[in-house]
């Protein structure tokens, strides 16, 4: 089978950041059930850099998916209906001050995912793992309330947040993306993700198919 590639935004140009990224995913992904079928994870940087080097590997005839940030709130009408493969990544990442992204030709929206409204967002759905991460200090009262839509909360109140969940927690520090983003990402439960976000579901889905899990 053909090596299906999954370019990832994160990592930044730093290449030990980019190597705890890749691990990072690779961690949560293998979790997630894909554990012997994993795809090939590439830590790209920035998110234009990843949507390049994404359109780089479609033009080139190899298998790959794309993973970035949706940075805002996605529309209703482009993640409406109950099949996700008719969701319409493509269309927010075109629209959206900043990106005005081109889908590339060969790639429909399966190709296409978002993490909304960023990765922190994911870490919402497992107060409890973060708790144990932290330890002595984590106010898990500062985080929003279980139960709440997670994707609903603005990407800048994901980081207040988690700032101010950890601003006692002498042990690890305040939460900083780059000493613990991946880490957390590793340690996280993908169920607790994928019942939280229903692009996060969307995204291990389409994977599982691609792998033939």
């Amino acid at each position: 089978m053909v090596t299906l590639k999954l370019f990832v935004e994160g990592g930044g140009d730093a290449t030990l950041l980019r190597n705890e990224c890749r691990q990072g995913f690779s961690k949560f992904l293998s979790r997630a059930g894909l554990a012997g079928r994993m795809p090939r994870i590439v830590s790209s940087g920035s998110r234009m850099s990843a949507y390049k080097d994404f359109c780089t590997a479609i033009a080139n005839g190899e298998r790959a998916l794309l993973l970035v940030d949706s940075e805002g709130p996605v529309e209703k009408q482009h993640a409406s209906g109950d099949d996700r493969s008719n969701w319409r990544p493509w269309l927010h990442l075109a629209q959206r001050v900043g990106d005005g992204w081109a889908q590339p030709q060969t790639a429909d929206d399966p190709l296409c995912h978002l993490m909304v409204q960023c990765m922190e967002t994911w870490f919402l759905a497992d107060p409890e793992t973060l708790k144990s991460f932290y330890s002595q200090g984590f106010k898990s009262n500062a985080l929003p309330p279980n139960g709440n839509p997670i994707e609903g909360v603005a990407k800048s109140e994901v980081f207040k947040a988690l700032e101010k969940a950890t601003k006692d927690c002498n042990t690890k520090g305040p939460y900083g993306k780059a000493a613990h983003s991946f880490k957390l990402l590793g340690l996280i439960d993908p169920a607790k993700v994928v019942a939280a976000s229903p692009w996060a579901k969307r995204f291990v889905d389409e994977i599982k198919r691609q792998m033939a899990c």
